[in-house]
This record gives structure tokens, sequence and C-alpha cells, in this order.
């Protein structure tokens, strides 16, 4: 077994929040070392800790289409890294899932990150994943999107695609005009050299 393939079996069989978790951990993350792509999200939601296959869901559904990707390209782990920051359910708490816990970031992040060393774009879903990769910064997430030609073209900040966020795109015509036409030329050329 090589050293990313036992991290891998490592961090699936992770149990460090076990405790803490409603429905048990079940850590959810999609990785290879020649991927090219990477996608920072928050944490799985109950039908993805259900079916064991990040962004099997509407907001997944959702991102495919802002990224011009098919089903078949996005769950290929040669060409896209899908890394939350949590990377088990959360729970469900009054107004939604529960934030991602705090322990699985110091815990794999960068053992993970550190093994991914031909990602040419990072997609950086929502306030969590924003806080982290965007360090340093105490701007909202729509601050941070709006501001999206800073980070271009290796970073690109995005609201959490899920169907909750429509309200956000409705008040916020420009994302879909604008930015997402130019995201799905960067995604293509960002994985126009994987052979896989």
């Amino acid at each position: 077994m090589t050293e990313f393939s036992s991290l891998l079996n490592e961090i699936r069989h992770c149990t460090i929040c076990a405790s803490a978790l409603s429905d048990g951990p079940r850590p959810i993350v999609q990785a290879h070392p020649k991927a090219k792509l990477l996608i920072a999200g928050q944490a799985p939601g109950r039908k993805v800790h259900n079916s064991g296959v990040p962004f099997d869901d509407a907001s997944g559904k959702h991102l495919r289409e802002w990224l011009g990707l098919t089903r078949e390209e996005f769950y290929n782990p040669q060409k896209v890294a899908i890394l939350p920051m949590g990377f088990c359910f959360p729970g469900t708490g009054k107004t939604g899932d529960l934030a991602p816990r705090k322990e699985c970031a110091p815990a794999w992040r960068d053992k993970i990150l550190a093994h991914l060393k031909h990602i040419e774009l990072t997609i950086v879903l929502g306030s969590y994943a924003q806080k982290y990769h965007l360090a340093g910064t105490n701007s909202s997430v729509t601050e941070l999107v709006k501001s999206w030609k800073s980070y271009w073209p290796n970073i690109v900040p995005l609201p959490h695609p899920s169907p909750r966020n429509n309200i956000w795109l409705r008040k916020n015509p420009w994302f879909e005009i604008e930015l997402l036409p130019k995201l799905k030329l960067r995604v293509a050329e960002s994985l126009k050299d994987s052979n896989t």
C-alpha cells in the first residue's frame, strides 16, 4: 500500500469525534495525487452520509452545473479531489446542518493536501472552507465571491451550491452572468491535460 492510500484508509476509518456525531462517523473524501481540481467544501449532509458519495444530492447537481462537469468527470478522483472541512456528517441543528467538526481539519487536512501537488484550481465553497483556505480574511461569503478576481486563476471562492442559496443567487445575478462562464472555462483548462 502506498503512503497516500494508507493515509486515505486511515482517514476513512477515523473515529476521533465519534462521540459527538449523532449518526456516527463515516468520513467521506475523494482524492488522488494526480487530481488537478480541488473542491473544498463544508461537510457531508445526511443524504451524502447515507450514500457515502460526496455531493450526491441537489447541491452536487448545482455544483456540477456551475463547473461544467459531467458526473463521470466529477467523480474521477484522478481529476477532482473533494475535501470538505469536516469529513463526516456533523448532525442537524435548529436551522440546518451543524458546523463541521473542529477536530477534522487539524488532524487530516495538511496531511492530505501535502500529497496533492498537481492542483491547478481550488474551488472554495462557503464560509468554513473560505476561512481556512483564504486565511486572514474577515469578509462575508458575498464579499469574497464578489472579489473572485483577486484570487483568480488558482482559487475561486463560491457560495455553497445548496438550493437554500437560491435567494442569494436571485439577489446576485452577476454571479451566473459574469463568473460562471469564466469558471467553466477555467475548470476545463485546468483539466485539459488529464489523460484519465
